[in-house]
């Protein structure tokens, strides 16, 4: 039987641990933490991300956790609006779901043919990118090595295996901060129904971003409702306790359009989740390396980690797993094997480039700082902004999973 090594337990690393099990392989999923979880916030989805889950067979179970989002607009700090609100046709429409509710969906799909080790840490790869000898990749872990036919690194922007393979591949800030929260429907403020929960309002240096999950009185679409929000503040991660990070928030945000104001005041410092927002620079020059009768796949963030600005960074993941899962679907240990593990790289490397490149774009309006840099980005929030929001839309609408080879 055909075996795989999938490192890391993330979505992206669940998402192909389960399809290629579905399809036959034998599958060992190594993660460090002592148990598989999620934090308790949750992520937007866009159609190229729920597509690519589609792709994989777990479709069905995102349909029953996922809220679509409808009608959102993009403001200014002031309220003014940058990019109205409008409906989208269902195959441009994001959704969002609890990431506890997306993590059950993954496990359910793992099935018995996943083998789950925790508390395993990676060193490392054997054989490395400059010793590519016969023999079967495999990962060199604390508690000895592990082979198989396919190594799959899905282990984050930190990745033990990415050094092996893309070492000129640095992790560095990308000069800004986030956090995240959910808000259960139960404290959740009474919005007007004129007011909506949902939407975006981009200011110079910061950005706030709001989601219902479900309706309010029930758990609506998730089993774990409420309302989604995420903060953006150029600079570095805030040492302090979470109390004084939302003391912060509610003071940087004080004069931000509603619900801003509303939903800060309904979080209490439990709901916080900090992150410290790294991305990958350069990007790894290929994502597939071959080794003997297999190879090595860089996944997700290990591959392209990058700041979440555009929502991509999930459904990326999303993407890769369902490109190598179909190109590797019957593929025999050997030249099969092999040509598919660098088509998977071929495929995704410019796919992935062009995705970070906008990402980036809209990273140099957020961090726009001084006097003379703040009146150049205002002059292009108006027409940079919602020509890259659009495209991004355009990005999440075209992408198609490759068809199994």
């Amino acid at each position: 039987m055909r075996t795989a090594v999938v490192v890391g337990a993330g979505i992206g690393g669940l998402a192909a641990a389960g399809a290629l099990a579905r399809t036959g392989w034998r599958v060992t999923l190594l993660e460090r933490a002592d148990r598989i979880r999620s934090d308790g916030t949750a992520l937007v989805l866009w159609p190229n991300g729920v597509r690519a889950l589609t792709a994989l067979g777990l479709g069905a179970g995102l349909d029953a956790v996922a809220t679509p989002l409808t009608e959102t607009g993009v403001r200014r700090p002031n309220g003014q609006w940058l990019v109205q609100p409008r409906s989208a046709p269902p195959e441009r429409t994001p959704v969002v779901v609890h990431r506890e509710d997306l993590y059950d969906a993954l496990m359910a799909g793992l099935g018995e043919q996943v083998e789950i080790r925790t508390g395993v840490c990676a060193r490392g790869l054997r054989p490395t990118s400059a010793d590519q000898s016969a023999d079967r990749p495999a990962v060199v872990t604390d508690r000895g090595a592990v082979d198989g036919d396919l190594v799959i690194a899905a282990d984050g922007v930190r990745s033990t295996l990415r050094p092996a393979l893309a070492p000129a591949s640095a992790v560095i800030s990308s000069g800004c901060a986030a956090w995240r929260a959910v808000i259960p429907w139960y404290r959740a403020p009474q919005l007007p129904a004129d007011r909506p929960v949902s939407g975006d309002v981009l200011g110079a240096g910061y950005r706030f971003v709001s989601a219902s999950l479900g309706e309010r009185g029930s758990a609506g679409a998730s089993s774990r409702g409420g309302i989604y929000w995420v903060a953006t503040a150029a600079g570095a991660s805030r040492p302090e306790p979470p109390t004084t990070q939302l003391t912060l928030l509610r003071r940087w945000f004080a004069d931000w359009p509603s619900p801003v104001g509303e939903l800060l005041a309904a979080t209490e410092p439990d709901d916080l989740v900090q992150q410290e927002v790294r991305e990958l620079r350069p990007l790894p020059q290929a994502y597939g390396f071959v080794a003997g009768p297999g190879g090595v796949a860089l996944l997700g963030d290990a591959a392209h980690a990058m700041p979440h600005h555009l929502g991509q960074g999930a459904c990326l993941a999303f993407e890769d797993a369902a490109t190598l899962c179909a190109l590797v679907r019957d593929a025999v240990p050997g030249r099969q094997l092999n040509a598919a593990i660098e088509e998977y790289g071929r495929l995704r490397h410019p796919r992935t480039v062009a995705v970070v490149r906008q990402t980036r774009r809209m990273a140099a309006v957020l961090q726009a700082r001084g006097r003379l840099m703040l009146r150049a980005r205002d002059a292009l929030l108006d027409t940079l902004s919602p020509r890259l929001m659009g495209s991004v839309a355009d990005t999440a609408a075209q992408w198609q999973p490759p068809a199994p080879r």
